[in-house]
Order: C-alpha cells, then structure tokens, then sequence
C-alpha cells in the first residue's frame, strides 16, 4: 500500500477505483437553470396547492353551511288561545319547518325521546326544545297569574365537535329569539291596557337556556380528541408505512443507507417487485401491532384522554392504521419515487378538510363534502367518535367505519398486488445504478 493509502495499483483498500475527475462548487452549480427547474416548479406547486385545500375548507363555515341536521322537539300540549286553532307550541314548530328563507339548517321534528336518543347517537349537532305547558305560561304574562318567564331549552352536543355544537347553538338561539318576538308582537298588541314594564316584558317573552344535551368528559378536548387521536392513527400508517417501505429497500440494497457522513449500500437481494410489496405488507402488519399499542397507551395511560371500551378502540386502531398502512405500501408499489408524495395527498393533505372532524361537513365547500364519501380520514373519524362519544354505538358512524376500512384494506391489497404482478410479468425488474 503507498503512502497515501491506496493499493499499488491505484485503487482503495477496499478494491474500489477512487474517482479523480474534478469536484464541482455549488457557486458554479447554481447557475444551472436545468438544476433549479424541477424542485422550484414542485415545491411552489406544493405551497399552492396545500393553502388552496387546508384553508378551502375552514375558511368561510358561515357562507357554506347548508341543512346542519338539528332536533326540534314540541313538547306543548297546552290548549289553543283563543281564536286560534292550535297551541304556540305548535305554531312555534311550524313556523320553523317551514321557513325557506335559508337553508343552514335541517330541522327534523321529533319527540324528547327522539331527540335525546340522536344526540347520543351524534345524528343531530343540537336541538331545540319547545317544553310543556309552554302555552299556558306564554298566556299568563297577560295576567296577574304569571310566575315565571316561558323559556325554550337550547341542547348542545359537544360530541360532534366544538364548531359544530357551535354552530348548531348559534342556530337554534337565534331561531328561538326571533320566535320569541313573533308571539311577543301578538301578546303587545292584544294587551291595550298594559303598563310600560309589562309591555316591554310581553315585547320579548320567551327566555332561551342552554344545556348540554350529550355531555363529555373533562378529557376530551372539549370534543376534539376524536380528530387528534384519528390523525394519530393516519399518522402512524403512513409514517410507519413510509419507514417500512425505505428500510427494506436499504436491506435489500436497492436504496443507499446514508447517516450523516456514513454511506453504506448493502449487496442486493433478487427479488421481484411482488414478493417485495408482500414482504413490507407483513411487516406493516406486525410493526402497526406495537405503533398503535403505544398510541393507545400514551393517550389513555399517560395523558389521562377520556375512553370507554379499550380493547374494541385497540383493535380498531389496529385496523384503521394498519389499512392506511397497506394503502402507502400499494401507492409506493405502483407510483415508485414519487408514491410518499401521492399517498401524503391520499391521506393527508385530501383526508383533513374532508374529515368532518373540525369543521362539520355541512359547513364545507361542495368539493370536500364529495371527498368525505371515499377520503380515509372522514371514514376513520366517524368510527372514533363513536368509540370515544357515543357508547361504541354502530348508528353512531362505528358501522360505516368498519365497513369502509375493510373496502380500504381490501382496495389496497388489490390494486397494489396487481400492479406488482404488472410489472414483473413486463420485466420491470427494479434495477440497481452502477458505480463507475
């Protein structure tokens, strides 16, 4: 060996040929246009298209919602005024189902039973409750014989998210307001001979007190730990996916494994592009059995996150992550390079405003609403609502959400499979680069 360390006959200890041409500076690189054309290109059409989609679909609630699903209960069963061929009660509901003058929300007029069985059910984001003698007690006002102001009873449900109870409040307050100065523009014009106080009384008579129809526990993030626990879940399949997928490629030697200044390239395996995918599928299925065991554990254990039915929640986490995960291995499968790129926008970038788990769907934009039929996050939160909200109730989204990971499972399985065997029966064989 010389002195500087290669062998006699010019090569590396290793029996490599050291490369002599001259090293490039990035000062001379970077007058390549060539070089800047692809990563500007793709890093500004990444920037454009995430604030496109993330801020299209919490931007502007107010403006897009339509037919928010909301109780309305008429409990009256005071009789008429008279002259008048029903009770307020009945008026009151009336007036609401049919008022076309917006659309924000969808009343569906049931019984107390009914409407307390769809908030814990989550069908409804709220109700509005017209009570009992309701009537009578509007009437009284008129007289010496009233002893309480008349109120309608707001009910909130926490469960199907911050924004949407909000929102349903929000409506249903106001509906109940403007109710109020409806009767209250009768009972002043029949009472002629009321005094200023009376008069400003009977002006506004009905009284709107909120209640919390479906309450949560003080560990759920005031409704939200359904969304954060569901993105944990997405998170875990398609970063455990990703992870998975580079690491067997670099233990197969069809990828470099590069550590800061060590490079290492391991010999490589041959293998088919088939037997590849089924390798880093089973892997997938093994390693999300320890990434959602750890998950469930720190948000339960560790921080205390409010949860009923453990080991159902386990084993769904297990099967919601491990079809995420499945679905990264077949997208990288097919698509190759850019596959963590494709399925970032399948399950992330897509799967967030079209969740329904922060902003309601029916306050989204048209073209999110159509993507929570098919997108993964809006399936998978459906599920943990109910899990950790609704009792474990199927009506509650749990069934939906069982059926479509089992679709999406199965979707993954089938279209990654067939585009392996495609290119292996082409001879697409994955090649490794040659060293000069």
């Amino acid at each position: 060996m010389s002195d500087d360390g290669t062998n006699p006959d010019g090569s590396a200890p290793d029996g490599s040929t050291p490369d002599t041409r001259p090293q490039a500076r990035a000062t001379g690189l970077l007058r390549r246009p060539k070089l800047w054309l692809v990563p500007t290109v793709l890093t500004g059409l990444l920037a454009l298209l995430l604030s496109v989609l993330y801020m299209g679909g919490v931007v502007s609630p107010q403006r897009d919602l339509h037919d928010l699903p909301i109780a309305l209960v008429n409990a009256d069963r005071g009789k008429p005024l008279p002259g008048q061929p029903e009770n307020l009660g009945a008026q009151v509901a009336h007036a609401i189902t049919t008022d076309r003058s917006d659309d924000k929300a969808a009343w569906r007029p049931l019984t107390l039973r009914q409407a307390q069985d769809a908030l814990d059910s989550g069908k409804v984001y709220g109700a509005l409750v017209i009570p009992a003698g309701f009537t009578d007690a509007v009437a009284a006002l008129t007289t010496t014989d009233a002893t309480a102001r008349p109120a309608m009873t707001v009910l909130t449900n926490p469960g199907k998210g911050s924004l949407g109870s909000s929102l349903a409040t929000q409506i249903t307050t106001a509906t109940a307001h403007q109710a109020s100065l409806t009767i209250g523009k009768r009972l002043t014009a029949s009472a002629t001979g009321a005094g200023a106080t009376q008069k400003l009384l009977l002006a506004d008579p009905v009284a709107v007190t909120t209640q919390v129809g479906h309450p949560l526990g003080g560990h759920s993030g005031l409704g939200l730990s359904a969304f954060y626990y569901t993105l944990l879940l997405v998170l875990a399949g398609f970063l455990g996916g990703n992870v998975i997928s580079n690491g067997v490629d670099t233990a197969l030697g069809y990828a470099d494994n590069e550590i800061g200044p060590w490079h290492t390239r391991r010999p490589t395996v041959p293998v088919n592009r088939t037997q590849t995918l089924l390798l880093k599928m089973a892997m997938t299925a093994g390693i999300t059995v320890l990434s959602v065991t750890l998950v469930l554990v720190a948000c339960v254990a560790v921080l205390g996150m409010d949860a009923t039915h453990i080991p159902l929640l386990w084993i769904y986490s297990y099967c919601a992550s491990l079809a995420v995960g499945l679905g990264v291995q077949a997208i990288n499968a097919a698509f190759g390079g850019i596959g963590q790129l494709v399925s970032m926008f399948v399950f992330i970038v897509l799967g967030l405003p079209s969740s329904g788990a922060t902003v309601p769907l029916q306050a989204v934009p048209a073209f999110y609403r159509f993507l929570s039929h098919f997108e993964p996050m809006r399936q998978l939160s459906d599920g943990v609502r109910a899990l950790l909200y609704f009792g474990a109730r199927g009506d509650a989204g749990l069934t939906r959400a069982w059926t479509m990971i089992a679709i999406g499972a199965a979707l993954a399985l089938l279209f990654g499979f067939a585009m392996t065997a495609y290119y292996d029966r082409k001879g697409h064989t994955r090649l490794t680069p040659q060293h000069v």
